[in-house]
């Protein structure tokens, strides 16, 4: 089973070379690395460049934005598995891909999940918050629920059937292709009870009260761009789910 991990990446010099050494430390064989690139005007690409013997593929060029790069990076992937790893996240240990290959392998899933830790800037061991996912079941997603989407691996045949992100959301294209394919298409998902990803503070939907009032209306537009209806608490639940995160710890 191969496995294609995706990194797309802009201005990532700072953090780069973290999450490269993180994929390629990983301990199962056969992992195809791919990173897309938007047209970088620091030092990303050099860093790339010094570790290409660590890297599958590399693109680079103008995009529509990170959801833009992430279909590219989709497009380009032959693995039967794809994992995207922001260029600012790590993975927790090197046993991730390896794990989550047996998960893929022990039961007839189509997707596979876990637990995420939000860490500090400058500090790779400072957990900040706790994403402790817990096990799917689809009316879940009525509750405000998601897992977080670096935790995220997907069969590729997934997105060949049901599509890729939709880039007409600018936040919350992760959300609604989570929403599209296992709530209203019924694709199977499976838990894995440890923590995958650890992610660095920040992200374009939780950096400003406006824009998570911008992400809230994209989560309601995702459910209507599907057909599908929400009931009136779900996407008031949906942040309120998350402030435990910040005082629990692993």
């Amino acid at each position: 089973m191969k496995v294609s991990i995706i990194t797309a990446c802009y201005n990532s010099a700072a953090t780069i070379e973290d999450t490269i050494c993180s994929v390629r430390s990983q301990t199962y064989p056969d992992i195809e690395y791919i990173i897309i690139d938007g047209a970088s005007t620091d030092d990303t690409l050099t860093i790339v460049e010094r570790m290409k013997d660590r890297v599958t593929k590399v693109h680079s060029g103008k995009d529509e934005g990170i959801y833009d790069a992430m279909n590219k990076g989709i497009s380009m992937a032959t693995g039967d598995v794809i994992g995207i790893l922001n260029s600012d996240d790590v993975y927790e240990d090197e046993y991730v891909i390896e794990e989550v290959v047996k998960v893929f392998r022990s039961q007839p899933t189509d997707t596979v999940y876990g637990d995420l830790v939000y860490i500090a800037e400058d500090d790779l061991n400072k957990v900040t918050r706790y994403w402790k996912s817990g096990h799917y079941y689809r009316k879940a997603f009525l509750n405000g629920w998601m897992p977080p989407h670096p935790t995220f691996f997907v069969k590729r045949e997934v997105y060949e059937r049901f599509g890729m992100f939709d880039t007409e959301f600018k936040t919350s294209a992760d959300y609604e292709f989570m929403l599209r394919v296992l709530f209203k298409n019924h694709c199977s998902s499976a838990y894995l009870d440890k923590i995958l990803v650890r992610m660095r503070l920040g992200g374009q939907s939780n950096e400003n009260l406006l824009n998570r009032v911008l992400a809230n209306q994209e989560d309601r537009k995702a459910w209507m761009k599907n057909g599908i209806h929400p009931k009136f608490y779900t996407l008031g639940l949906k942040p309120l789910r998350k402030l435990h995160q910040f005082f629990k710890r692993p």
